[in-house]
């Protein structure tokens, strides 16, 4: 039995499949190759699904202070949250339909819940993240999407760090890390001037939100 007949097994069809208004979706993932495990669905959400999304975010509060840019949740996610996990499984499932590589191990996708924490940052123009790997206290498989502005993120090789590799994470898209690509390889965004380039154009800096979903270790 392949991977897609398993999970569909598990899971059912996924939503790309089904009957109804969602019938004409078609995720399209996009292989990183220079970095193993990593992979981009640059049309994961549409403008529609990315409002509703944002108004789901806001909707819980985190944001009402200046000072207030990040919140966490462990445990029972919010429904939207464990609603936009489905939606990552399916992208993913969906993969199979073109007879691609699956962005993500069949072995995470078959675990339940496929992602027990979140973290939600809403980034001012100049702010970003360090480099960094992410700790260890969570499991192989991490789910970022953006909203807002766009972004690039770029991976530095935790063996040589000579080399990175740029990757345009746009509104909308979808990256998601396993393997090599979650622990072999940090990853930033520098949102100072002059390092928001993408194919020789800075990018305009306006507020970026971003959801990071992950499965906490037992």
């Amino acid at each position: 039995m392949d991977e897609k007949a398993v999970l569909e097994l598990v899971f059912g069809q996924s939503s790309s499949d089904s009957e109804g208004e969602d019938e004409e979706v078609r995720f399209h993932w996009e292989e990183i190759r220079e970095v193993k495990g990593l992979w981009v669905s640059r049309n994961f959400l549409s403008p529609h699904k990315q409002s509703t999304l944002f108004s789901n975010v806001h909707s819980e509060n985190w944001f009402t202070q200046p000072s207030n840019n990040q919140a966490m949740r462990f445990g029972d996610l919010p429904s939207w949250a464990t609603e936009l996990s489905h939606s990552v499984r399916d992208s993913v499932l969906a993969a199979s339909d073109d007879d691609q590589l699956l962005p993500l191990p069949l072995d995470l996708l078959l675990r339940q819940p496929l992602f027990d924490q979140m973290i939600v940052n809403q980034y001012q123009p100049g702010e970003g993240i360090c480099a960094h790997v992410d700790l260890l206290r969570f499991e192989d498989g991490i789910a970022i999407v953006s909203l807002e502005s766009s972004c690039v993120m770029h991976f530095t090789s935790v063996d040589n760090e000579l080399v990175s590799v740029p990757v345009l994470l746009n509104p909308g898209s979808l990256v998601v890390m396993s393997g090599e690509a979650r622990y072999r390889w940090k990853h930033e965004i520098n949102r100072r001037p002059g390092f928001q380039t993408w194919e020789g154009h800075e990018l305009d800096q306006m507020r970026r939100t971003s959801v990071t979903l992950r499965k906490l270790c037992e």
